[in-house]
């Protein structure tokens, strides 16, 4: 299957107008957004809850079909919280990825689990 949206800012758009066409500008204020964001978050895991990291691994192809559709889920709704915000994600996400470097440096967390504080 062919994919019609290539990049973030498509998406971006796309989004904009499902919004806009359905009038739902009104109720995206960030705190409604982010908090649609934990939801949908809490309904992937749900989809983990009592698997043995295993099974977690391998889920049988429906689940993992509807774990593909929450991931979208929350993707929309990062997207519009970081769009009514003016967040620029994939610069956010560059910055993030500097930051992590600096306090997870290979020497000291390869192999680890442990918070960036206690290596």
């Amino acid at each position: 299957m062919k994919r019609s949206i290539e990049s973030l800012e498509t998406l971006q758009a796309r989004l904009n107008q499902f919004v806009a066409e359905r009038d739902w500008e009104q109720f995206h204020y960030p705190k409604n957004v982010a908090m649609a964001l934990a939801a949908e978050a809490g309904e992937l895991l749900e989809h983990f809850m009592w698997l043995t990291p295993e099974q977690s691994d391998d889920l049988p192809p429906e689940a993992r079909a509807e774990v593909e559709l929450e991931a979208a889920d929350i993707l929309f709704f990062l997207i519009r919280l970081c769009d009514r915000m003016d967040i620029d994600l994939l610069r956010a996400a560059e910055k993030k990825i500097a930051i992590n470097e600096k306090k997870y440096p290979v020497e000291k967390a390869r192999g680890k689990a442990t918070k960036y504080t206690k290596l």
